[in-house]
Parts: structure tokens; C-alpha cells; sequence
């Protein structure tokens, strides 16, 4: 992603900074997944693995970034508790 396009995007619904998710979480993400255990802010289960993601300042919740497009609407989000919740932290 475009470090100056990175700069400019904010969470929406804290408005804080956004930074590019590291590989290693994007492969617990992408375990949890595998095992149905991944569900977005709105309640639907993740079901197609992930490429990228931009997590919120708190680096508590993550955007997918889907086909190149950040996906930064607030049920899109995956709480990353979750990924505790499952045994995979």
C-alpha cells in the first residue's frame, strides 16, 4: 500500500491512524479462519482468507484489505480478541 495513501486513512470510528498488518497475523487470522472461528464486527463469519489488513491504533480490531481496497467500514472490522478467545495468541 502507498505509504502517503496509508497516511491519510483513519479508523472510522476513532478516527486514529491505520499501519499495515504484519505477515505472522495475517496467518493466525487466516488459521482462524480455517477453523470457522472468525466472525467480523457485524457477526458473519469469515470464510475467504486474508491478503492484507490495516489495524487501528488501540490494535484492536482490523480492516481487510480486500482486492487492493481497504474495507474501512466498521462492521467489516475483525475484532483481533477473538484470535485470544480461540487459543491462537
Amino acid at each position: 500500500m502507498n505509504d502517503s495513501l496509508l497516511q491519510m486513512l483513519r479508523c472510522p470510528e476513532d478516527k486514529s491512524p491505520l499501519t499495515v498488518a504484519d505477515a505472522g497475523l495475517i496467518e493466525r487470522l487466516n488459521r482462524a479462519i480455517d477453523a470457522g472461528n472468525l466472525f467480523n464486527l457485524a457477526g458473519e463469519q469469515i470464510e475467504r482468507h486474508l491478503q492484507s489488513g490495516l489495524i487501528r491504533e488501540a490494535e484492536d480490531r482490523l480492516y481487510p484489505v480486500v482486492e487492493h481496497i481497504p474495507m474501512l467500514i466498521s462492521g467489516e472490522a475483525i475484532p483481533l480478541g477473538q484470535l485470544d478467545d480461540v487459543g491462537n495468541g
